[in-house]
C-alpha cells in the first residue's frame, strides 16, 4: 500500500483542511464579537463526511468510491440562534475561546499523526 496516497493519509489531510477552516471561522466570530446583528458561524464536516461514506459504502466497496466521498469540503453555516444581547450579536465569546483552544489541540493531534507517518516512512527508506 502506498503510504502517501492512502485513504488514511488523505483523510488526515482533509481533517487538517477542515480544522483550518474551523479555525478561520472561529477567528471571524471573535473578530466580530462587537458587530451589531452579526450571527455566529460554524463549520461542519463530520455529518457531510459520514453521509457521503455511508452512501459510497452502499454503492460499492472500492477505495476510489470512499476517496470520492472524502473529497467533500467543509461547510460553513451561519448560526440561527437567538441573541440575548440588545445589538442582536449572536457570538458567545467564552464559547468561542473554548472552541478555539479545543481546535488548536485537534490540529496538533492531526499534525503529530501526519508527522509520525512521515517518520515511519523515512525510517523504512533509510533502512
Amino acid at each position: 500500500m502506498d503510504v502517501l496516497t492512502s485513504n488514511s493519509m488523505y483523510m488526515m489531510q482533509r481533517s487538517l483542511n477542515y480544522l483550518w477552516s474551523k479555525q478561520t471561522c472561529i477567528l471571524d466570530n471573535i473578530a466580530n464579537v462587537e458587530t451589531p446583528n452579526y450571527q455566529a458561524k460554524y463549520v461542519t464536516f463530520e455529518d457531510t463526511l459520514k453521509q457521503a461514506i455511508l452512501d459510497s459504502a452502499t454503492e460499492s466497496h472500492t477505495s476510489a468510491a470512499i476517496r470520492q466521498a472524502i473529497q467533500d469540503t467543509p461547510v460553513v453555516i451561519h448560526q440561527a440562534e437567538e441573541s440575548t444581547r440588545q445589538d442582536d450579536n449572536g457570538v458567545d465569546i467564552t464559547a468561542q475561546a473554548v472552541e478555539l483552544s479545543s481546535n488548536a489541540y485537534q490540529m496538533q493531534y492531526v499534525m503529530n499523526s501526519i508527522s509520525t507517518d512521515f517518520s515511519t516512512l523515512r525510517t523504512v527508506i533509510r533502512g
